[in-house]
């Protein structure tokens, strides 16, 4: 009885020590990879920093031919670099991916273990309990071998305990680690999107290079007769059209005017709804249309659409919703591209068991509370507050999607009007607070940014004549 009791402590010892020294052993082989992609992280966003400043100094310069090929030259050099630190970016985050995918593949392992030897000790708990004084008395061994052995399960039997305690805890641990690798896979996902716009970016800048030295031949008077050439009427911006992600394209006077609504009740400036409305479509051409029941995350955001639909009396299967990447999830609406579990704080849903659309005092889980049930209450309508229409708001309705962009940009902090807030509010927009300051993202709120420019530009000149 000894040589088996003595087995299964040797079992719990090492059940103990193992997951440590893989742990260990994982740190130390990832760790001078990590460093390595960091230093070349850095110095290419100091490259990327120097080439916008580059960039800033171009453009206070008189227009010419030169200057625009040489802001041409520079903002080709800067999506490129941009390019490649998206690619350190997305190869850390697999590294990390790797890393924690091995972690819970050994937690799931020292699980498997534990729950073995929490059997193997209640095992021997019921064969020491059915050792009665009689088989003592007929058994070989002495008395002192007896008793050593009850010292020896004296002590599994503590650990025991212990081994209730650790499988808790290693569950815990398993579910953070798969918690942390679902949002890097998001992460790795969008910056995967953000690389195929860069690289659209490069090739569309290479194109408009190319042609403005065909038609010119390098000639100043060339050039100036070209934009001359080029410069819309106000008649032609307004019929201009303005493509949407999930509707139907409207002209652009009409899309300025739902902006201009906006900013006024929002204090978002028009330009950068509208181009953050434009960075949105240029996403949504990547990833295509999909289908809410394919697409849609079924514990946050299927239930919740489901009320959304119902109090818009709509058909769900009608209604275009994004495609989901090869990762995570899809399922957002409009152009506005909202998903629906963000939506409900803008378009008046409330959960009946907590009273309000975000959980804010955590008395469900998560995943309880998307299930629902969620109720329409038109006082919490935010949006049709804003927009004065009836019935609910619809997040495929374009004046309604145009308020609710400005709404969550000024949640977010555009309606500071500098610069550096419409930027940060974009980037929140799209990577959320926690991610938004990661260089990583910087292409997209450069783009949106970039089309704001554009947009304000033909603002102005609507407004001039």
């Amino acid at each position: 009885m000894r040589t088996r009791i003595g087995s299964v402590a040797i079992v719990v010892i090492a059940l103990f020590i193992t997951p440590f020294i893989l742990r260990a052993q994982t740190v130390a082989s990832v760790s001078t990879r990590r460093a390595k992609l960091q230093t070349q992280l850095s110095t290419l966003e100091s490259q990327i920093n120097g080439t916008q400043s580059t960039l800033n100094n171009l453009r206070s310069q008189h227009e010419s031919l030169q200057r625009d090929i040489n802001i041409f030259d520079a903002q080709i050099k800067k999506a490129r670099l941009q390019v490649r630190a998206t690619e350190i970016a997305i190869e850390q985050l697999s590294s990390n991916i790797n890393t924690h995918t091995k972690t819970i593949s050994t937690l799931n392992k020292q699980l498997a273990r534990e729950q073995e030897s929490l059997a193997q000790i209640l095992r021997q708990t019921q064969a020491i309990d059915d050792y009665s004084a009689v088989d003592v008395a007929l058994s070989s061994d002495d008395m002192s071998s007896f008793f050593q052995d009850l010292d020896a399960f004296t002590s599994i039997k503590k650990a025991l305990g212990s081994s209730f305690t650790e499988i808790t805890n290693t569950r815990t641990h398993t579910e953070n680690e798969k918690q942390v690798l679902q949002d890097q896979l998001s992460q790795q996902q969008q910056l995967k999107q953000i690389q195929v716009l860069e690289q659209r970016k490069i090739q569309s800048q290479e194109n408009k290079k190319e042609r403005i030295l065909r038609k010119t031949k390098g000639k100043e008077s060339a050039y100036r007769s070209l934009i001359l050439s080029q410069k819309k009427t106000a008649a032609q911006i307004r019929a201009e059209l303005f493509a949407l992600r999930g509707s139907a394209a409207i002209p652009f006077g009409q899309a300025l005017q739902y902006a201009e609504v906006a900013e006024k009740a929002t204090g978002v400036r028009a330009a950068v709804t509208l181009g953050v409305l434009k960075q949105e479509t240029d996403l949504g051409e990547n990833l295509g249309t999909g289908n809410w029941k394919k697409d849609m995350s079924p514990s946050r955001d299927q239930p919740v659409f489901a009320y959304i639909i119902k109090a818009l009396g709509l058909d769900p299967n009608m209604m275009p919703v994004s495609r989901k990447p090869s990762y995570g999830w899809g399922g957002a609406m409009g152009p506005g591209q909202f998903i629906p579990s963000t939506w409900v704080c803008y378009g008046g849903f409330i959960n009946t068991n907590t009273g309000d659309c975000s959980n804010r005092r955590r008395s469900l889980s998560w995943r309880a509370f998307w299930q629902g049930p969620w109720k329409y209450v038109a006082s919490k309508d935010r949006v049709r507050k804003l927009t004065r229409g009836n019935g609910p708001s619809n997040p495929w309705n374009d004046q309604d999607a145009f308020m609710a962009t400005a709404m969550l940009m000024a949640d977010n902090g555009a309606s500071k009007h500098t610069r550096y807030s419409e930027r940060l509010a974009a980037l929140r927009y799209f990577a959320g607070w926690r991610h938004a300051k990661n260089p990583a993202y910087a292409f997209y709120g450069d783009g949106v940014m970039g089309y704001a420019d554009e947009f304000q530009k033909m603002i102005d000149q609507l407004n001039n004549s």
